[in-house]
Formats: structure tokens, C-alpha cells, sequence
């Protein structure tokens, strides 16, 4: 009897009730890696501690690959550009903000078993390259063009399905200023690591991280909509399997907390002792601007406004915020969340869905205050 791919790949499921993270699970988060909290301080996250989501092998790109990148499909001029050619045109610098669509799904019941993310799965970046929209007017678009489809050189199989990573976008998106999408070469300033994409990748600003293609080769300008795995099945927003599901795309707000004092090594609980805590975090939104950042202390019983510093002309990267808690011997549940200028905030109960796609359920931080000892007591 012939052996398929499917065989090897197993479908989608969910955790069975008090089930635990499994070796299959183990093995992916050893190969994703978050964000630790602690680096939420860092205005521009460091290559090595941003977050890390991989589907299939990172490619091996040595120095000496020669790197092209194709322009075709529904256009006058197909393209065939190395390196050298894309660096020639005007070069465009943004800091954004990348988070994993599924951030958060390991804390959602039942647990839709896939990367086991906690709230980490984010990192802030200043992306150098291309603006796409330069590159497709070179190419010139047909007037019929409805999408542009975008191919990495990462190869495997997902739910039975073997293929190279694919996602596109509409039209007027790829073609448009506001966001503006780049082809990037560079990560804070130096070329793109391997497990972020070397040579080159896409990042579509306020969009979360399934649509920033990674060692990106091909760009393709279509006349119809793309039914690829990537668009068509993953990365839905479903209820019961078998549904078509609302395509996940834009990022929904959400507010992260440094966890304050210090932690135990295998709980991650914190310690603080009593008096003034200084509490600060990061806090984003793909959909509109952050506009107010909100602190409880009591496990959400009670909120106060976080002092939210400005934007600096970076409507596409985080926001810091901070506030002082004046913590008191006992224990305590601190939580943050965001709330944007279109009015979205973030819940305080999540609704769920299978793939346990753009959960934005507000973090909560278990600490225990203890008393400051005194000298000589027993």
C-alpha cells in the first residue's frame, strides 16, 4: 500500500480536556521562540529576541547566492532583480511592530493544539527596503489585476498539503502608501538574519506576522483571488471545522506588562516588596492608533490610566506606557490593556476559535509582595 503526505502530517485538532502540551508541541516551541517580557524595554527589539515563528526549514542562503527576486504575472514588464538592483531603487526605513497571528493560543480552553504561544509572540524592528508599490510600477499592472501573491523559498508539508509558503494581498494594499509594504533587505540596520528571512522578506505594517513572507522570490500579480493553503484554510477565524471562516488580517489592539521585581526560575512568578513599583509595558494596534492604556492591580476589579508616551511619527510600532503601583504585603493579579481610536479594546474574556488566531485576552501577572525582613527576626 502506497504511503501519502498525509501521513505524515497530522490534521487539526483540539486539546482533549486536561490534556498537556505534547512532544509535537515541545518540538515547534523549541524552534519559535518569543519575546522574553523583559525586552518589552527596548524600543527597537533586538534581532535575537524578537519573536521567532518558522512553518517549515529556514533556507540556507550562503553569501555568495545569487538572490533574484521575479515581478510577474498580470504586468507589461516582468522583472528579474538581484541584490544590486533593488538597492538602487529609493530605500524606505519603518519601524514596525510584527506579532504572531496566533499570540496567546495556548492560554485559550480547548487549546487548539499548534506553536503553544503564551503572550510573547511579538518583537518592533526598523525594516529597510522597497516600497513594493515602486517595484509593481515598474512592472507595470495590468488593469485587471485583483491581487499579488508572494512566494517564499521555505518548502514543506501542512495538513497533507506540500507547498512553498504563500500569502498575498489585494491590490489596491500592495499598490497603496498607508501602510506602505516593503521589500526589506536590512533589520535595524544590518541585512536580514536567517531566521528572519535573509535576503529578503515582506513586511506589511499593521498586519500580523502570516502575511510578512520570508525569503521572499517571487512576486506574482494575479487576475483572480489566491486559494493557496496559507489564504484559504489557515490563518481563518473559525468556529466548527469545515467553515470558509473570516480571513485573519489586520492586528487587534493589545497592551503587554513588563512583569515587575523579580521572578522564581521555573514558575516565572515575580517578587516585589512593599511600596512604590514602577510598572511599564508596550502597547500596539494594527487597526488604529492606541489611545489610552489601562492598569489593574486587583485582577481586573479595578483600572487606572497608564501615562502614554507619543507616538513619535510611528503609528505602525508600539507605544510605551508606565505608571507607579504602590504594592502592599499579599497577592496580587496585574493586568494590562489597550484600547485603540476606532473604539477596540481588549477583552477580559476571549471569544474563541479553532485556530486560536488574534486572541488578545489581557495578560494577567500573578506577584506576591513580601515584607521587608527585619534584621535579626526569626
Amino acid at each position: 500500500m502506497g504511503h501519502r503526505l498525509a501521513d505524515t502530517s497530522t490534521p487539526a485538532r483540539l486539546a482533549a480536556p486536561d490534556e498537556g502540551i505534547g512532544r509535537d508541541e515541545l518540538a515547534l516551541a523549541t524552534r519559535n521562540h518569543g519575546l522574553p517580557l523583559e525586552a518589552l524595554r527596548y524600543d527597537v527589539t533586538p534581532p535575537g529576541l524578537h519573536y521567532v515563528l518558522t512553518h517549515y526549514d529556514i533556507p540556507y542562503v550562503p553569501d555568495d547566492t545569487a538572490w533574484r527576486l521575479s515581478v510577474t504575472g498580470r504586468v507589461h514588464r516582468p522583472l528579474q532583480l538581484d541584490l544590486a538592483d533593488l538597492r538602487a531603487f529609493p530605500q524606505v526605513t519603518t519601524r514596525v511592530t510584527l506579532e504572531c497571528a496566533g499570540n496567546g493560543r495556548a492560554l485559550l480552553t480547548p487549546r487548539p493544539v499548534s506553536q503553544p504561544w503564551l503572550v510573547e509572540a511579538v518583537g518592533t524592528a526598523e525594516w529597510t527596503g522597497v516600497p513594493l508599490r515602486l517595484l509593481l510600477a515598474e512592472a507595470g499592472v495590468d488593469a485587471d489585476a485583483v491581487e499579488v501573491v508572494f512566494t517564499g523559498a521555505d518548502h514543506g508539508v501542512e495538513r497533507g498539503v506540500e507547498q512553498d509558503y504563500q500569502r498575498s494581498l489585494p491590490i489596491d494594499l500592495a499598490t497603496g502608501t498607508e501602510p506602505e509594504v516593503l521589500v526589506a533587505h536590512t533589520m535595524n540596520g544590518a541585512p536580514l538574519p536567517p531566521q528572519h528571512g535573509r535576503p529578503l522578506r515582506l513586511i506589511v505594517p499593521g498586519w500580523y506576522g502570516m502575511a510578512h513572507v520570508k525569503w521572499l522570490r517571487e512576486v506574482t500579480v494575479t487576475d483572480s483571488p489566491f486559494t493557496g493553503f496559507q489564504q484559504a484554510f489557515a490563518y481563518r477565524l473559525r468556529q466548527e471545522s469545515g467553515e470558509e471562516g473570516e480571513a485573519v488580517t489586520r492586528i487587534v489592539p493589545r497592551a503587554l506588562l513588563v512583569p515587575p521585581g523579580f521572578p522564581d526560575f521555573m514558575s516565572r512568578a515575580r517578587v516585589v516588596r512593599p511600596g512604590p513599583v514602577p510598572l511599564e509595558g508596550r502597547a500596539w494596534s494594527g487597526r488604529a492608533p492606541v489611545t489610552r492604556v489601562e492598569v489593574s492591580t486587583d485582577a481586573g476589579r479595578t483600572w487606572r490610566e497608564a501615562e502614554l508616551e507619543p507616538d513619535d511619527g510611528r503609528p505602525w510600532a508600539w507605544r510605551r506606557w508606565h505608571l507607579v503601583w504602590t504594592a502592599v504585603e499579599g497577592e496580587h493579579e496585574l493586568s494590562a490593556r489597550a484600547t485603540d481610536a476606532e473604539g477596540h479594546t481588549q477583552p477580559l474574556q476571549q471569544p474563541w476559535n479553532r485556530g486560536g488566531f488574534a486572541n488578545n485576552l489581557v495578560q494577567r501577572v500573578p506577584v506576591l509582595c513580601m515584607a521587608e525582613e527585619t534584621p535579626g527576626a526569626e
